[in-house]
């Protein structure tokens, strides 16, 4: 086991996580069904990825139920459970919280490499492109592409859940901080400001719903985000929707192309 993306979330999060595979990790007939047909690497991110889930789980007091993806691939949890879990190559990592505690919960993990050619230019706004440049020459370490990527990756695992709706890569704006921890390794928060109206099923629980703040870190090869955005108290209040700042480049009120998919 290490500590990667435990380090980005609160306590009350339960968080699997490990580099490599875990050794032969059992699948519910239902899930063996879902990648019968997928190549063997397929097959053991899914496996693994399931292993972490079901681990968390545990650790809640949560007994091992199937985990089938959604629509988008989005893992299905039991009852009163928020989650996510993320996978690349060396590494895999399951999260989960009392819905009690957090509304939703985004995490994406992915290999500290630049995207590749032309990727850029599709996932981001022209704004975030020139805060890159910026951040590049002050701390060029830090794969910042593939960082954007992986946060708006968990945006979308944070929207999806209570929207059911897609978003589009141009329909959030993310920025960064950037302060690099004791132990050496690069890591800071990122801010989130959704660039359409706002739905009521994402603004309610979110309690305002158009802005969101993350935590990130860059270590071991590896750049991981996260997003837990903590249930409201009891006795508050929906919020109507609220309109996000559509005066950015590339917003609209529908988005021209599909928002990203999160396998399972």
């Amino acid at each position: 086991m290490t500590s990667l993306m435990r380090r980005l979330l609160p306590d009350h999060v339960e968080v699997t996580e490990v580099l490599g595979e875990l050794v032969a990790p059992p699948l519910f007939p239902e899930e063996a069904a879902v990648v019968a047909r997928a190549v063997d690497k397929r097959r053991r991110e899914f496996a693994t990825g399931r292993r972490c889930a079901r681990l968390s789980l545990a650790a809640l007091g949560i007994e091992a139920v199937p985990l089938l993806p959604g629509p988008r691939g989005e893992p299905g949890w039991p009852a009163g459970v928020v989650g996510a879990i993320s996978h690349c190559d060396g590494y895999r990592v399951a999260a989960v919280a009392r819905s009690t505690d957090l509304v939703a919960l985004g995490i994406d993990a992915e290999s500290a490499a630049p995207l590749p050619d032309g990727v850029l230019e599709a996932v981001s706004l022209p704004e975030e492109r020139a805060d890159l440049a910026r951040l590049r020459r002050t701390v060029p370490e830090v794969p910042w592409d593939r960082l954007l990527f992986s946060a708006k990756e968990s945006v979308y695992k944070v929207w999806f859940p209570l929207t059911r709706r897609p978003l589009g890569f141009e329909e959030a704006r993310v920025r960064f901080t950037c302060e690099p921890d004791a132990a050496g390794a690069a890591r800071g928060t990122f801010s989130v400001r959704l660039l359409i109206p706002v739905p009521l099923a994402f603004a309610g629980p979110v309690g305002g719903g158009a802005e969101l703040t993350g935590r990130w870190l860059v270590d071991q090869g590896l750049v991981l985000t996260a997003l837990a955005p903590a249930a409201r108290p009891a006795g508050d209040g929906p919020c109507a929707g609220v309109p996000g700042d559509r005066s950015m480049a590339g917003a609209s009120g529908a988005s021209t192309r599909p928002g990203p998919i999160f396998p399972p």
